[in-house]
């Protein structure tokens, strides 16, 4: 551990967990992106037309979405893996995560696991492979599956669209200095949670995941992030920030200097425990 790094309070924690979204007919999306490469029929029962993957599932909902949406018994999706023709990276040796892209996918009669996280996996290649991203990550002498897996974190950890550049500057600016990345959100990942309390034993797990013990990136990515956290992630705007939390909604501060930080992170706590008295 270096000297002079956060607490493990000191960096916001993930903010997912959205809930499944299996729609019929029409579909309306804020921040997924429609993938329209299969011809839906009319169907004339209630059977679900599409299914929408949110920004910032683990490979874990989206199996278990599929698994709903198709009327399948639990596990199904994750057992097909094998069976699946997925284009992954070699970096990835055979896991999804970060490569079951976000989007609206079209559900038909005949839809097997197999085929949904093929189209997921091949849409994921389509945006990341292709300029800006490509050239944003070579540019950045990283891969696509590192900037993937930067984005992955940024998508947890960004309270906002405005924020995940500055997110992906502090990870970039830590890995430069040789600091642990200290990201809770990789923890609630080896953890298999979304929470928002970390104890001081939940940093001293034995983990590839646990980036307050271990140094530089995890080894996969711990979400699917969407295109705008792939992007902040190759192109993060300057700055020399190495800490950030977020003190109350809308209020994210970033900075260099860790004793503002420290005072930050106080006032995160007290804001915290008003709201909490505040509760009936």
């Amino acid at each position: 551990m270096q000297k002079n790094t956060p607490p493990r309070s000191t960096i916001r924690l993930t903010r997912r967990g959205r809930i499944a979204l299996v729609v019929t007919g029409a579909v309306v999306v804020g921040t997924a992106v429609a993938v329209p490469l299969l011809t839906l029929a009319p169907e004339e029962d209630s059977r679900p037309t599409s299914l929408v993957i949110p920004e910032g599932w683990r490979a874990s909902q989206v199996y278990a979405a599929v698994d709903k949406a198709l009327a399948l018994p639990v596990g199904s999706t994750k057992k097909s893996l094998p069976k699946a023709m997925l284009k992954l990276p070699n970096d990835a040796e055979g896991n999804p995560e970060g490569y079951l892209f976000p989007a609206t996918y079209p559900l038909q009669e005949r839809t097997t696991p197999q085929k949904l996280l093929e189209l997921m996996v091949d849409t994921a290649n389509q945006r990341f492979n292709g300029a800006p991203i490509a050239a944003g990550a070579q540019r950045n002498a990283m891969n696509v599956y590192q900037a993937v897996t930067i984005a992955s974190i940024v998508q947890a950890e960004a309270a906002t669209r405005a924020d995940m550049g500055k997110v992906a500057r502090v990870i970039f600016n830590r890995l430069e200095r040789g600091m642990p990345l200290q990201m809770d959100s990789t923890l609630n990942y080896a953890l298999n949670r979304s929470t928002l309390r970390t104890t001081a034993s939940d940093t001293r797990i034995d983990s590839p995941y646990n980036s307050y013990q271990r140094m530089g990136l995890p080894p996969t990515p711990i979400d699917n992030p969407g295109e705008d956290a792939v992007r902040a992630a190759v192109n993060p705007p300057p700055g020399d920030w190495l800490y950030f939390v977020t003190v109350r909604p809308g209020d994210t501060r970033f900075t260099a200097d860790y004793r503002q930080h420290t005072r930050n992170v106080a006032e995160f706590n007290a804001h915290r425990a008003k709201s909490a008295e505040a509760r009936p």
